[in-house]
């Protein structure tokens, strides 16, 4: 990224979707590379790096960070708009600052004190591992988020982090943050084979933490999640999110990791199948597109009321159920307002072709629920706001007939008649 391209979709941003709860820019990987690429990174790439080895924002692609000023002016025009700026970091310290034996800031420590040269990530050539058992790998973490805080920055995504997992690593980065004094996001990545078992231990020392590896365009992506997904939503509360990783939505590709510039591949199906499933699952959202050159039809996505409202005021996400039928599976999603008697429930379909069935309301409401009233439902997709209901189901305890497109949701608001 540029900083050019990170001030245009925070504008974007702030004007079409910030009214709708989205207030993080966040700059990805490699941002303290003066000769980033595409498709793939640099071996002894050049990195900017100051006196003590912490990374700077590159000039040539972040002007305003000359003179040493780092992300802070470009942080104060995030801000300015109302918003929140978050960069990408690796675990560790880098190889450039090893290499060079660079002093710790406010030590008698050098790079290599802190340093584990055995401890290197498998997919990104940047950092050595830190040696969490020598006070020179904290200091020096600590330093490079004090660092960090004083530009400005909100929200640190912190990669190779869980896959495998590190716990001393993560740890540190807490400690660091807490030590800033300032109120930081921890973001925790990837995911890849992340077990619930850590649970207690993510949640005591970050925010969100990835679940999955890379997701990408693809449908074989986005089915994927639902087994994750489900898994651990019955773990989503506030403080501590599982993450199932960025929207793969608008224009991506504009310098990309994997592929050529293109608009989103999944159909408009299956990106509303993306969204309510990450929005009844308790999933953070994070577009991985940009903004200013995305179509007028993707931010109208993102900015369907129903996608904020039912994410911050619903609880309880859950699959109910998963069925094979013919040509595909249904998968059922239910989730509670925490603000009224209403509920949520969002069927999904797999298959190639579209589905017309019938649920009972029992399998949705609960038994009780479902013979004791009438209920009424909203597609929340449609964006209906008229005082009628879409569907009425007349009889208590009785069906509610949903069409499914391929690849789709039906994804309904239900009030008690």
């Amino acid at each position: 990224m540029t900083e050019q391209e990170v001030l245009d979709n925070a504008r974007v941003m702030a004007e079409r979707l910030l009214p709708h709860g989205w207030d993080t820019v966040v700059v990805d990987i490699d941002w303290y590379d003066p000769t980033a690429r595409s498709h793939g990174y640099n071996e002894d790439a050049p990195f900017t790096l100051d006196a003590f080895g912490r990374q700077l924002p590159a000039e040539n692609r972040f002007p305003s960070s000359a003179g040493g000023r780092g992300f802070g002016p470009l942080a104060d025009a995030v801000h300015a708009l109302g918003l929140k700026l978050g960069v990408h970091v690796m675990r560790g310290i880098p190889r450039r600052a090893v290499d060079l034996d660079l002093p710790v800031a406010g030590t008698s420590w050098t790079a290599r004190d802190a340093a584990d040269t055995d401890s290197v990530c498998r997919w990104n050539p940047d950092n050595y591992g830190l040696a969490h058992d020598h006070p020179a790998a904290q200091a020096y973490l600590d330093g490079l988020v004090a660092q960090l805080a004083a530009w400005g920055i909100d929200y640190l995504k912190v990669d190779d982090m869980l896959a495998p997992y590190h716990p001393e690593a993560v740890e540190a980065w807490a400690t660091a943050i807490a030590r800033t004094g300032r109120d930081m996001v921890l973001s925790l990545s990837p995911g890849t084979h992340l077990s619930t078992a850590h649970v207690e231990h993510l949640r005591e020392h970050a925010q969100l933490w990835r679940i999955s590896d890379d997701l990408w365009d693809r449908w074989e992506d986005v089915h994927a999640q639902f087994a994750r997904l489900a898994r651990w939503a019955p773990f989503q509360r506030p403080g501590g999110w599982a993450d199932a990783d960025m929207l793969p939505l608008g224009r991506i590709g504009l310098r990309a990791e994997r592929g050529e510039p293109r608009d989103s591949r999944l159909t408009l199906d299956e990106q509303r199948t993306l969204l309510t499933l990450w929005v009844m699952g308790r999933s953070p959202l994070m577009v991985g597109g940009d903004l200013p050159t995305s179509s007028p039809q993707t931010l109208d996505l993102l900015a369907t009321p129903a996608v904020g409202h039912v994410l911050r005021t619903a609880s309880e996400g859950r699959e109910i159920a998963r069925e094979p039928l013919d040509g595909g599976e249904l998968i059922v999603w239910t989730a509670r307002s925490d603000v009224d008697a209403g509920r949520y429930a969002a069927v999904f379909w797999t298959g190639d072709g579209p589905l017309h069935h019938a649920l009972p309301l029992a399998s949705l409401l609960g038994h009780a629920d479902a013979l004791t009233r009438r209920w009424t439902t909203r597609d929340l997709w449609s964006g209906a706001t008229g005082p009628e209901p879409l569907t009425t189901v007349d009889e208590p305890g009785g069906l509610l007939t949903v069409d499914v497109p391929a690849h789709g949701v039906a994804w309904l608001r239900l009030d008690p008649a």
